[in-house]
């Protein structure tokens, strides 16, 4: 039988355990016995129901609304009818906010205008929400969905709620569920909501069928600044920002601002009774942050006024009917087995060179049109 020792013995210092009082030992272990060891048990979390998640938006909880939002993005089919009766049941607590869809060229500071901006409302009493969405990798399909890394400051405030979602591969600078999510935090009692789009370039205009006001950003000082952004993109804005206009850079985005008054009074005024105007901010000094505030108010105030902004919000409703419809037959289609084969057979004898791609559709068209007259 083992020595036992005292409480108070301590091992003579030897080269293999010098300074063991100060650094961790490992120890032996129980010998096996013989008994089964038990696996160790999985933690299955609690469904919440869909009167907790209602329940829990409009009381403005954060941790449910997250949660709701993921339900809402979800691709299953569980979660698409869980998330449709929750929007259904939140739908009469929506609407009281001021949506803003922001979009820009990469690089002109769409994260640093968004996070000063976010702040200025903060202190004036705005609850703020953006949504900010991130390319998805064609390849990986992963996002790096780093947006509240860049807005830290804005993220750690009770009045600021920042949801980075992945576009998903969707062209427009949105993701499919964009509008949803909005509806979820409005009816958390956030009163502006911010999107912020991919920023891509000449996509970047289905958030307008989604917000109130749409400001484009750019920037001075990169090449020929009216091709900064394609006109398209200009032809839908509210209001074009000319960033970074400070410091030596000041005088150029000055001459930018200029240049775009200049194209926009050759264009059609994007919201009837409107004049999109050009502006200068520097979203690191502040200095022109508060001033897009006043257009964006003064748009709200004068659309209301003329009936404009709820004429508006029922077309993009329409819109979002037949948004939800395209896709709902684009993945009946797609789905459906004949439909599947098809395609199967069909990419062997295109990517052979055997058929032809008109013929391959047209082969397609034929079999998607009998499978859905069964």
């Amino acid at each position: 039988m083992a020595e036992k020792k005292s409480e108070n013995y301590k091992p003579e210092w030897t080269p293999d355990n010098a300074g063991s009082e100060f650094a961790s030992s490992v120890m032996p272990g129980v010998e096996d016995c013989g008994a089964p060891v038990a696996a160790p048990r999985s933690f299955k979390r609690r469904e919440i129901s869909v009167d907790e998640y209602v329940e829990g938006v409009l009381r403005g909880d954060r941790r449910i609304l997250a949660q709701a939002i993921t339900v809402v993005e979800s691709n299953s089919e569980k979660h698409f009818k869980l998330g449709q009766e929750i929007i259904r049941r939140i739908l009469p607590h929506t609407g009281n906010s001021v949506r803003v869809g922001i979009t820009g060229v990469p690089g002109a500071g769409k994260s640093t205008f968004i996070e000063c901006f976010g702040n200025m409302l903060c202190d004036r009493g705005r609850r703020v929400a953006v949504l900010a969405v991130d390319p998805t990798s064609a390849i990986s399909r992963g996002s790096i969905l780093g947006d509240k890394t860049r807005m830290e400051k804005l993220a750690r405030r009770p009045e600021a709620f920042i949801r980075p979602s992945p576009s998903g591969g969707t062209l427009g600078g949105v993701t499919r569920k964009s509008r949803e999510t909005m509806l979820l935090c409005e009816a958390a009692g956030f009163d502006t909501i911010l999107v912020e789009t991919v920023g891509v370039g000449q996509n970047e205009t289905s958030v307008r069928a989604m917000v109130d006001f749409f400001l484009v950003i750019t920037i001075a000082g990169a090449g020929d600044d009216l091709q900064g952004i394609k006109k398209g993109v200009i032809e839908t804005a509210d209001a074009i920002l000319v960033n970074k206009a400070d410091g030596d850079n000041k005088q150029r985005a000055q001459a930018a601002r200029a240049e775009y008054e200049q194209v926009l009074r050759y264009l059609r005024p994007a919201t009837e009774g409107w004049t999109t105007g050009a502006y200068t901010c520097s979203a690191i000094t502040g200095e022109g942050v508060d001033g897009i505030w006043n257009v964006i108010l003064g748009f709200i105030k004068q659309t209301k006024r003329t009936g404009v902004l709820e004429s508006r919000r029922g077309q993009q409703t329409m819109e979002w009917v037949k948004s939800m419809t395209d896709d709902y037959i684009r993945t009946m289609i797609y789905s459906n087995p004949k439909v599947q084969a098809c395609m199967e057979q069909l990419s062997v004898h295109v990517m052979s060179g055997e058929m032809p791609p008109t013929l391959a559709a047209k082969q397609l068209i034929d079999t998607i049109e009998s499978a859905i007259r069964e």
